[in-house]
């Protein structure tokens, strides 16, 4: 038997998780910690979805809440960041729209299986 199983990766447990900011660019020093706060973010394996959203998959609830803690360390003194988790199935539902054409979401990450 093996220990990885097929339900082990159900896209009901894999999850995905959007930052989401408006952080504050008046003065020098909000422009650089709003700056350093996508580098960090980049730095934990979000890419950008849109400006100010950023997304990051997870392969468990328990992995997207060790992210959800890094970001929170890593908010700013000013501005508001909101977390959104999302299972594999909902962000499979996804539908986001270029000019009049549809594009399907980002592919799923190559996933490694150790027995």
């Amino acid at each position: 038997m093996s220990f990885c199983s097929q339900d082990a990766l159900s896209s009901y447990k894999i999850m995905w998780l959007y930052v989401m900011f408006d952080l504050p660019v008046e003065t020098k020093r909000q422009r650089k910690a709003a700056t350093n706060f996508r580098k960090n973010l980049l730095k934990d394996g979000f890419e950008m979805h849109q400006f100010s959203v950023y997304i990051r998959f997870c392969a468990s609830s328990s992995s997207a809440s060790v992210h959800i803690e890094r970001v929170r360390k890593l908010v700013p003194e000013e501005g508001s960041v909101s977390i959104l988790k999302v299972t594999d199935k909902q962000f499979g539902d996804t539908i986001h729209i270029v000019g009049r054409r549809a594009k399907p979401p980002p592919r799923l990450p190559v996933q490694l299986e150790f027995f």
